[in-house]
C-alpha cells in the first residue's frame, strides 16, 4: 500500500486540485454503469487536466505497482472503469476541450469530450462525426475510443476506430506517444493508432485524439412498421439489407414496445411481436428507399407501416428506441447489455430473454441494430433492491449461456471490461489469446494499467 506522503508528493507534481483522497468523494468514483456491489475504492482519484498530469500518475504508479484504473465518464456497462482496491482511479473528465479544422474536416479533442458535444461543434460547421453509441449524451469520446463504440448508424457509417485518424497516448511508463495524424494516409510503420482503439485503457492512456469529419447529410426519412412475429421483422430487416445501406435499421421487441408505450403514451400496438425503424440519409434517393423499404415490410406481414420525410415527425418515429432507457431510469437502475447472435437466430433469442425475464422475475427488454446482428438487453431494477439485483445478475449469466448456444458472442461494441473477461478468455482461440497477453506484457511489464480488463492475467494477482 503506498502511504499518504507519497500520494502528498504524487500531488504536489500535479495540476491544483487534481488529487482526491477524502474518503467520501472517493465513493462516487467507485461504481461505473455497470454497479458492480463488489466495487473496490481506489486509494486516491486523479483529475487529469493536462497530458503531464496522466504523465506524472502513471510514472509514479509504474514505480510503485500501483495499478491505475483509467475513466472517462463513467457510464461503462461491462465494469471498464469500476474501481479496484488498492488502486489510482485517473480520471479524464477534465480533459474536454474540443476543436474543429474545418479545412482538413478533423477534430481536435480530449478524451473527456462529451461525444454529444463533438457532434454538436462539428454540426455548426456543417460537419458530422457519425459514430453515436446509445449513451452519446452523457459519454465521453476516450470512452468511445477506448472500446471503439458503435451505435445505430454504424450500419452505414462505421465505428469509432473508422473515425481516429491519430492520437497523443501515455504509455504505462510514463513516455508519450504520437500516433498517427491529420490525414487517413499517416500511418507509417505498424498501424499502432488501430492496436489502441479498443484495448479499453490496457495499454495506455488516451489524452488527444484526431478525429475524421465528413460533410453533414441530408436529413433522414423515417420508416417504422409493427410486425406480428419477431420472425417477420427479422425477414423484412434481411431483404432491407440485401437491397440497400439504410442509415439506421433497428428492431424493438414486445417487452420494449410496451415499456416505450407505457412511458410516451404514443399508442403503439403493444401486441405486436417486434417494431422495426428504418432511416435513410440518402438525400434525393431516400424516397425511393422508403417505398423499398415499405414494401418489403409488407411483404412480410408488416401489420402497420408508417414513413415520414418531415424531420419533427422523424423524431418522433425513432422515440420508441430511446424511450427505453428513460422510462428505466426513473423506475431504478438500468443495465444496458450487449450480444450478437446471427440475425436469423433473433427470434430465438428474444424468445429465450423474454423466458429468462420471467423464471427471474426481472424486466428486460431488447433492441436490436438488425444489419449488424447486435441486440442490447437492458435491465431495470429497483434502486437498492438486493435481491432485484442479484436477480439480475444471474439473469444477465444466463442470457449469456443462451447466446453462446445460439452460435453468438457475449462481448461486441460496449467492451469486455470485467465482467466479460472470463468470457472472452473461454472463447478466444489460444493463439490469438495468447497474442493479447504478449502485447500487454510488452507494453505494460508491470501490469498497473486497468489489470482486470479485458486481458487475463498470466499470473493470479492480476496486479494487485
Amino acid at each position: 500500500m503506498v502511504n499518504v506522503d507519497a500520494l502528498n508528493t504524487l500531488a504536489q507534481r500535479l495540476s491544483p486540485g487534481a488529487m482526491i483522497t477524502d474518503p467520501d468523494l472517493l465513493q462516487s468514483y467507485r461504481q461505473d454503469w455497470s454497479f458492480d456491489p463488489a466495487a473496490g475504492t481506489p486509494i486516491a482519484v486523479v483529475r487529469a487536466s493536462t497530458t503531464a498530469d496522466v504523465q506524472e500518475t502513471l510514472r509514479f504508479a509504474n514505480s510503485n505497482n500501483v495499478p491505475v484504473i483509467p475513466r472517462g465518464a463513467g457510464t461503462s456497462v461491462v465494469g471498464g472503469s469500476t474501481a479496484v482496491d488498492g488502486a489510482i482511479t485517473l480520471s479524464l473528465e477534465r480533459m474536454k476541450s474540443i476543436r474543429v479544422d474545418v479545412s482538413s474536416r478533423t477534430a481536435i479533442v480530449e478524451p473527456g469530450a462529451i461525444t454529444n458535444d463533438v457532434k454538436a461543434v462539428a454540426a455548426r460547421e456543417g460537419l458530422y462525426y457519425p459514430p453515436d453509441p446509445s449513451s452519446y449524451e452523457i459519454c465521453s469520446i476516450g470512452g468511445n475510443a477506448a472500446t471503439n463504440a458503435g451505435g445505430p448508424c454504424c450500419i452505414k457509417y462505421g465505428v469509432t476506430s473508422d473515425y481516429i485518424l491519430g492520437m497523443t497516448v501515455v504509455l504505462p511508463d510514463g513516455s508519450v506517444a504520437e500516433l498517427g495524424g491529420n490525414r487517413k494516409k499517416d500511418t507509417p510503420g505498424l498501424a499502432l493508432t488501430k492496436l489502441f482503439v479498443g484495448s479499453e485503457g490496457t495499454l495506455g492512456v488516451i489524452t488527444e485524439l484526431t478525429l475524421r469529419l465528413i460533410p453533414q447529410p441530408p436529413t433522414p426519412h423515417t420508416l417504422v412498421a409493427f410486425f406480428p412475429l419477431m420472425a417477420d421483422a427479422v425477414a423484412a430487416a434481411r431483404d432491407i439489407t440485401s437491397s440497400i445501406r439504410p442509415s439506421e435499421l433497428e428492431i424493438l421487441d414486445n417487452a420494449a414496445i410496451k415499456v416505450a408505450e407505457e412511458f410516451l403514451n404514443m399508442e403503439l400496438d403493444t401486441d405486436a411481436g417486434a417494431l422495426l425503424i428504418g432511416r435513410s440519409d440518402a438525400g434525393n434517393g431516400a424516397e425511393t428507399e422508403m417505398k423499398l423499404m415499405s414494401t418489403l415490410c409488407e411483404k412480410h406481414r408488416a401489420t402497420a407501416t408508417y414513413a415520414t420525410d418531415d424531420p419533427h415527425e422523424g423524431e418522433l418515429f425513432i422515440r420508441p428506441r430511446y424511450a427505453v432507457y428513460e422510462a428505466f431510469e426513473r423506475k431504478g437502475v438500468v443495465i444496458g447489455d450487449d450480444v450478437a447472435v446471427p440475425i436469423d437466430r433473433l427470434p430465438e433469442l428474444t424468445d429465450g430473454i423474454a423466458d429468462i425475464a420471467k423464471r427471474y422475475s426481472t424486466t428486460i427488454v431488447s433492441y436490436t441494430h438488425a444489419a449488424d446482428e447486435l441486440t442490447h438487453p437492458v435491465l431495470n431494477y429497483p434502486i437498492g433492491d438486493v435481491a432485484a439485483a442479484e436477480s439480475a445478475s444471474a439473469a444477465r449469466q444466463e442470457i449469456y449461456q443462451l447466446v453462446s448456444t445460439l452460435g453468438g458472442f457475449a462481448a461486441t461494441e460496449y467492451g469486455v471490461g470485467q465482467d466479460k473477461r472470463d468470457r472472452l478468455s473461454n472463447s478466444l482461440d489460444p493463439v490469438v489469446s495468447k497474442l493479447n497477453r504478449t502485447i500487454k506484457n510488452a507494453v505494460d511489464p508491470n501490469n498497473i494499467l486497468n489489470p482486470r480488463v479485458l486481458i487475463p492475467s498470466s499470473g493470479s494477482t492480476d496486479g494487485i
